[in-house]
């Protein structure tokens, strides 16, 4: 395997993890994961494959078969994945759907380490604390998911989900529990924390404008944190029009970091340098650019 920092060699006792998605040529966790190894010194290697709709089972027969310690899960898969692993952990439960997969002799547990992921950049990152937080998450998908349960799990006082269809944002409340509860885009400007868990602002997506922004921007300024879990573009239309406003405002790479350093230790026993993870995931970015 050729590296851009140098070269290494697989060898007879390489362990083996991956991500299946479809898409999953533009995923940045093979660059994370094998940064991560290479920095510890581990024989690991970490692959990419794209696995159509309705394949998630398939690939898990596949990781049996050929005794792959880790799996990371994108969409379409997540939900799928969740039904078919052996073991569920109680956040991948509720949630249902998982986004890592860890073999453990043979049996197969599935974990969610999104929402951790979240909190320990929001806490590590940014040293913002979400409890007794007024939150607005916008969206009500997978990730907008996974933010919400980890905010009142965290004690934020109030979460407010803002979707474009009530009844999904019903059923993030519905898992959830209180003090999520369903709200409208307007009430941004009361919250300290603002969430975007939209595609919306995304680079090349069809049928979304790149210049759009989830929230009116007039809504935000001084005091609030506002996080677009997009990460392409590294300076979405939202966290350029936040800051311009006065708010502390980030992208979605620091929820990618750290829920790859939680998966991390999950497969390995072993702490992430994420410092090494980050190093190559700019450099990543820089290339594409």
């Amino acid at each position: 395997m050729t590296e851009r920092s140098g070269l290494w060699s697989p060898t007879g006792r390489t362990r083996l993890a991956a991500v299946i998605g479809d898409p999953v040529h533009h995923s940045l966790s093979p660059v994370l994961h094998n940064a991560a190894f290479r920095a510890l010194d581990l024989d690991w290697v970490y692959l990419a494959f794209e696995v159509p709709a309705g394949g998630a089972a398939g690939a898990l027969d596949g990781m049996r078969a050929l005794s792959f310690d880790g799996l990371n899960v994108t969409m379409p898969h997540k939900g799928d994945i969740a039904a078919a692993v052996d073991e569920l952990t109680p956040d991948a439960d509720r949630l249902g759907a998982v986004n890592t997969v860890v073999r453990e002799g043979s049996v197969l547990v599935g974990h969610n380490t999104d929402g951790e992921g979240f909190l320990r950049a929001l806490r590590i990152d940014e040293n913002v604390d979400p409890e007794g937080k007024r939150c607005l998450v916008r969206g009500a998908g997978g990730a907008a998911r996974a933010v919400v349960l980890a905010l009142v799990t965290a004690g934020a006082s109030d979460v407010v989900i803002a979707a474009r269809r009530t009844e999904a944002a019903e059923a993030v409340v519905a898992m959830a529990g209180p003090p999520a509860r369903v709200g409208g885009v307007e009430e941004a400007d009361g919250a300290d924390l603002v969430v975007n868990a939209t595609p919306v602002g995304m680079d090349n997506v069809v049928g979304i404008d790149p210049g759009a922004v989830p929230i009116d921007p007039s809504r935000l300024g001084p005091g609030q944190v506002v996080v677009d879990l997009i990460y392409d573009p590294v300076v979405t239309p939202l966290v350029e029009a936040a800051r311009q406003r006065g708010a502390v405002a980030v992208n979605g790479l620091g929820m990618l970091l750290h829920q790859a350093a939680v998966a991390f230790r999950l497969w390995t026993g072993q702490d992430a340098p994420v410092e090494a993870m980050s190093a190559a995931v700019l450099r990543e970015l820089a290339h594409r650019a």
